[in-house]
C-alpha cells in the first residue's frame, strides 16, 4: 500500500506489528504446527475450537494486549489506543498482506474485530460503575466478547427481530435467539440486543435496547456452531435465551435506543474487514506472481502467456482501486465526514474484488491452487464469506443508490 497519505507514526506502528508477529507469534505457530495444520485437530466433534486451540488464542491475545496492539483501536475513554480509520485501514492491510489467510492465531486474534472482542466501541455505553469490573479482563485478552444482533430472520432487516426483554423489577428477562454470532460459542460476555417497546419497534422509531450479559448466567445457552464453506468447525454460532435475567444496571445506553448503540464503530468495523480482505488479496497476488515466474509450460514461464498476464493485471487493478478507496474513505471519516455512501462502496467493492483476486490467483496456479498446501483456497473461502456479514454486497449497493438519489454524486 502507498504510504504517502499514512502518518509516519502509523507506519512505525505497522513495522512494530509485523516484528511482533514474526518474533512472538510465528514461534508459537511453529511449536504447535501439528495442532494447527488441520481442521481435525483445530475443532472438536461438535465443531468448536478444542481447549488447546482456545488456550493458544488466549495466549496470543494476551501477548498482543501486552504489546499494545490488541486494544489500539479501542476508544480512549475506555482505555483503548484510540487509533482512527486511517490506522485501521493501513494496519489491517499490512498484517493480512504479510500473513495471508488460514493462520488461526493471527486473524482476528492479534487485532480483534471492533464488534466482537477487545474494547469494542459499544462498551462506551456500559454503565461507568461496571467498567472497572469488566473492561480490564477484556482489554487484557483474558476474557472475550460477542455482539448479538443478528437473528434467523433478522440479518440485513433488523426490524424482523424477535428477541424480547421484559422488565421485572430491577431486572430484564430476555427470551429469544441470535444467529451468525461471531465468537458466540466461546465468549465470556455478550452484548445482546432485544425489543423492549413493541410499539416503538413496530413504528421503526426505536424500541430496541442493548444489554451486557455474562454468558455463564442461567438462561444463556450456546446451541451450536455454524460451520461454513467446507470447514469442520466455526467461530460463529447460534445462541438462545430462555428466561435470561439481566440487571437493569447492565443495560447498554438509553432505554429503547439500542440500535444507535449497536451502530457505534460500524464504519471502522467495515473498513477493517474490507482492509483485511484486500491485504489478503495482495498476499495472493504476490504468490501468483512468484509462481508465474518459475512455472514453465511450452518452453517458457507461464507469466509470458497473455492469458496469465491478464489474470495478474486485473488482480493488480482490483487491489489498487480498492486500496485507493479505502484510504480516501478513511480520511473522510477521520475528518468527521459522514461518508455513508463511501463506506458502503468500500465494503462492497473490497470484499467482491478480493474474492475475484483469489479466484484469479488460484487459476494462475492451476491444480496446485486448489490444494490446502498453498492456502489460496482458504483465502478464497474467507473472502467469499466476507461478502455477506456487516451488510451484504447487495445491501451496500442499495445504501449507495439511496444516498445518490437523495444527495447526488458527492463522493
Amino acid at each position: 500500500m502507498n504510504t504517502a497519505l499514512i502518518p509516519e507514526e502509523i507506519v512505525q506502528i505497522g513495522e512494530s506489528l509485523i516484528r511482533f508477529v514474526d518474533q512472538e507469534i510465528a514461534p508459537i505457530e511453529a511449536e504447535n504446527r501439528a495442532l494447527l495444520s488441520s481442521d481435525r485437530t483445530i475443532y472438536d466433534e461438535q465443531g468448536r475450537f478444542t481447549p488447546a486451540i482456545e488456550a493458544l488464542k488466549r495466549r496470543v491475545r494476551m501477548k498482543s494486549a501486552e504489546a499494545g496492539f490488541y486494544t489500539m483501536f479501542g476508544p480512549e475513554e475506555i482505555g483503548g489506543g484510540g487509533l482512527g480509520p486511517v490506522a485501521a485501514v493501513y494496519l489491517n492491510v499490512l498484517l493480512s498482506a504479510h500473513c495471508g489467510p488460514g493462520r488461526t492465531l493471527i486473524h482476528p486474534v492479534v487485532i480483534p474485530s471492533p464488534f466482537t472482542n477487545g474494547l469494542s466501541p459499544v462498551l462506551t455505553a456500559l454503565d461507568p460503575s461496571l467498567q472497572d469490573r469488566y473492561l480490564p479482563p477484556l482489554g487484557s485478552g483474558d476474557k472475550t466478547l460477542c455482539f448479538g444482533l443478528s437473528e434467523p430472520d433478522a440479518g440485513s432487516d433488523i426490524f424482523n427481530m424477535k428477541t424480547r426483554a421484559v422488565k421485572d423489577g430491577d431486572e430484564w428477562v430476555i427470551t429469544g435467539s441470535k444467529q451468525w454470532i461471531t465468537n458466540g460459542p466461546y465468549a465470556d460476555y455478550a452484548m445482546i440486543f432485544a425489543i423492549t417497546d413493541q410499539d416503538l419497534f413496530a413504528a421503526r422509531k426505536g424500541g430496541i435496547t442493548g444489554f451486557f450479559v455474562d454468558t455463564s448466567w442461567p438462561g444463556f445457552k450456546v446451541v451450536s456452531t455454524i460451520p461454513i464453506m467446507g470447514n469442520l468447525g466455526a467461530e460463529i454460532g447460534i445462541l438462545s435465551f430462555d428466561g435470561l435475567r439481566v440487571p437493569d444496571s447492565h443495560r447498554l445506553g438509553e432505554l429503547h435506543q439500542g440500535l444507535k448503540v449497536a451502530l457505534r464503530g460500524v464504519n471502522n468495523g467495515r473498513l477493517g474487514l474490507s482492509a483485511t480482505c484486500i491485504g489478503m488479496a495482495r498476499w495472493a497476488l504476490v504468490q501468483a506472481l512468484e509462481y508465474a515466474k518459475v512455472r514453465r509450460t511450452f518452453g517458457q514461464p507461464i507469466g509470458e502467456h497473455q492469458a496469465v498476464q491478464i489474470l495478474l493485471a486485473d488482480s493488480a487493478s482490483d487491489i489498487y482501486s480498492a486500496e485507493t478507496m479505502l484510504v480516501d474513505c478513511a480520511l473522510k471519516l477521520e475528518r468527521g465526514e459522514k461518508a455513508l455512501a463511501e463506506t458502503s462502496m468500500v465494503k462492497q467493492h473490497c470484499t467482491d474484488a478480493a474474492n475475484r483476486v483469489f479466484d484469479r490467483c488460484m487459476q494462475v496456479h492451476g491444480g496446485m491452487g486448489l490444494t490446502n498446501e498453498l492456502r489460496l483456497e482458504a483465502g478464497y473461502r474467507f473472502t467469499r464469506s466476507m461478502r455477506i456479514p456487516d451488510g451484504t454486497s447487495e445491501i451496500q449497493r442499495r445504501t449507495v443508490a439511496r444516498e445518490l438519489l437523495v444527495n447526488g454524486v458527492n463522493f
